[in-house]
């Protein structure tokens, strides 16, 4: 029994390319998007692994980078769950905002702190600890048990939903988890123990 778990950062977006707090707005893939997206699927075809369900969030942009990287893969029907528990953290009154004028207006130390800490959210927004709470049931509920029951397993998502998954797969710490950066389009492949422990990690970067 494999217990394979694949995270994957959706691939650039248009607001990625313009440096805007993005949350829970919908832009699509950029080009660069897209083959960021199909490059993960030839990465993971290349290593040998195909999946038995696919996991994403509630917005195009990972949407996209499930079907494009299962397309790679030759498994464009794939059953994908979609759901809003995976869904990028809610940057509040920041989404839509260019990052240097959200410094502007409420100052690069406050922006700051709102962006790396882990417990301090934005006006009308979640802090990350609030992405967490919102992440881990759904995980516990839903990914992990087809994990352990032998269901190889991949997910499309966003930069901190998937945070949410690494601070407990890597055993990090509230102190240490906001300042870990995902790329996009960069597969991490996680296999498990029976006790949902990780037996190996690998960032197919290459």
């Amino acid at each position: 029994m494999d217990r394979i778990l694949v995270l994957v950062r959706h691939g650039q977006s248009e607001w990625n390319l313009k440096n805007l707090f993005t949350g829970w707005r919908d832009p699509d893939l950029t080009a660069q998007g897209v083959e960021e997206a199909k490059a993960a699927g030839r990465k993971l075809k290349a290593a040998g692994i195909g999946f038995d369900i696919a996991f994403t969030s509630d917005l195009l942009r990972a949407q996209r980078t499930m079907q494009l990287l299962l397309a790679e893969l030759g498994a464009p029907n794939l059953p994908t769950v979609k759901s809003v528990a995976l869904n990028e953290r809610d940057y509040g009154d920041l989404a839509g905002l260019n990052k240097a004028d959200a410094a502007l207006k409420w100052g690069a130390d406050q922006v700051h702190i709102w962006r790396r800490s882990y417990d301090v959210p934005p006006p009308a927004g979640e802090s990350l600890r609030d992405t967490v709470a919102r992440v881990l049931p759904y995980y516990c509920q839903s990914i992990l048990p087809a994990v352990l029951n032998g269901q190889r397993v991949v997910v499309a998502a966003h930069g901190n939903s998937l945070r949410a998954l690494v601070m407990v797969l890597d055993k990090l710490t509230p102190e240490t988890i906001p300042s870990m950066e995902l790329a996009t389009g960069i597969p991490l492949v996680y296999r498990l123990k029976p006790d949902s422990t990780v037996e190996s990690k690998a960032v197919l970067a290459e």
